[in-house]
């Protein structure tokens, strides 16, 4: 076993690096992460060219304007009924220029994901990106993921396609320990310290949590995400997420990689070497920075992110985890421990619940009871044979199902 961090994230490694201006293929481009990448390559047009655009079909204007903003080559959506009206917006924008390629359905963005290019940011939420993410990687292209659900349920099959250091992570958490492990060898790592900003619900009891809202949920105090990725946040699911993510990325035991709450955003993640050095990566809560080091590593693009000024007194605090409140920690260890499709039962579990609290369906506290019902009905995978991706669909499929009818007998008790 080599002394480095994983080669799946290895900052010692840049993967493929090319001279000159890189082709970039985004990956749910208008959603946060995506409008982001687009504003930073639309600054650095030296650095970066954008060549084609998926997104799911939700916000066909935008899309349009990205691709002829940008002249992509080709534009994918993933509902074929979309596709008649992006064709009309493209119309519409370009006039008598010749339009993109258009590509619609379920394959739309795993197509384009293999297309010629440098780099793919895979900024696609949920575990739809799994399979973007495969062809990404078979393609030999450098992957900027920041769709960490593919890596979750499909871990051991994104670390067989995976070469040395073709993976940069674009979650903020992750790029901060990506640039910190830069600083050592793997051997020189004792533990890595993720930092979690405590949600909209920090300090409060499971029995202060029962009542809450779709609206409280979606008041993140630090960050502007979606509203599935917001409501991760204030379940802490996503810090569970992360967590797994992190074991998979970096190659380091669960029992050393910690949890800490940060409520003032500023420090995104931590290494703490062997010698007791521990190294902090800070930047004001922003993704510009995370979504540069995904396109641009090794070199760094100037003004990403804003900086700090140190001329203002500022105050930076770190609590423990309360793990009774917030049980999704835990419960994502014990997934990532159990390896197989585990993972891909939780996360694909979480989504159906997340749905159904943002519909009514669902109390905030249920989210999670469910998840777990669900996690401990599916039980400790047995086998030992090698995970496929029809393994992980039928988990996936599995696991909304048995949500669902959970989440569904859960609402009718409580309201007879």
């Amino acid at each position: 076993m080599s002394d480095r961090p994983s080669p799946l994230a290895d900052p010692h490694i840049a993967f493929d690096v090319s001279e000159g201006r890189r082709d970039i293929v985004v990956l749910g481009s208008t959603g946060s992460i995506g409008t982001q990448a687009i504003d930073l390559v639309l600054r650095n047009p030296d650095r970066f060219r954008v060549t084609a655009l998926a997104a799911s079909g939700g916000r066909i204007g935008l899309l349009a304007e990205q691709a002829h903003r940008l002249k992509v080559a080709a534009v994918a959506v993933a509902r074929e009924e979309a596709l008649p009206e992006l064709r009309d917006a493209l119309t519409a924008l370009y006039g008598s220029e010749p339009l993109p390629e258009l590509l619609a359905g379920a394959d739309a963005a795993t197509q384009l994901a293999a297309s010629p290019c440098h780099t793919v940011l895979n900024g696609i939420t949920g575990s739809i990106g799994l399979a973007p993410t495969l062809a990404a990687l078979e393609a030999g292209r450098t992957l900027a993921l920041a769709n960490k659900e593919s890596l979750i349920v499909g871990g051991p099959l994104v670390k067989a396609l995976a070469k040395p250091g073709q993976i940069i992570p674009v979650d903020s958490e992750h790029a901060a320990l990506f640039q910190a492990l830069a600083a050592g060898t793997r051997a020189d790592v004792r533990k890595l310290v993720v930092t979690a900003s405590g949600g909209p619900f920090r300090g409060r009891t499971r029995e202060q949590l029962a009542d809450v809202t779709r609206e409280d949920a979606l008041a993140h105090p630090t960050w502007a995400m979606g509203p599935v990725i917001t409501v991760n946040s204030a379940t802490l699911v996503n810090k569970g997420l992360e967590v797994i993510e992190a074991h998979l990325l970096y190659d380091i035991p669960f029992e050393r990689i910690e949890v800490v709450v940060h409520p003032q955003s500023y420090v995104h993640s931590m290494v703490e070497f062997t010698d007791g050095s521990t190294l902090a990566q800070a930047t004001p809560p922003d993704m510009g920075g995370p979504i540069a080091i995904g396109l641009g590593w090794p070199a760094r693009v100037p003004d990403a992110a804003p900086a700090f000024d140190w001329s203002k007194a500022s105050t930076w605090e770190f609590f423990p985890l309360d793990t009774e409140a917030f049980p999704s920690v835990g419960l994502a260890r014990h997934v990532g421990e159990l390896g197989g499709t585990a993972p891909a039962v939780f996360n694909a579990a979480n989504e159906e619940c997340v749905e159904a609290f943002l519909a009514g369906r669902l109390p905030f506290n249920g989210i999670m009871d469910t998840v777990t019902a669900v996690v401990t009905e599916h039980g400790t995978p047995g086998g030992g044979t090698p995970l496929t991706v029809p393994d992980v669909l039928e988990a996936e499929t599995w696991a909304r199902a048995r949500a669902r009818e959970l989440a569904a007998k859960a609402t009718a008790e409580a309201r007879a």
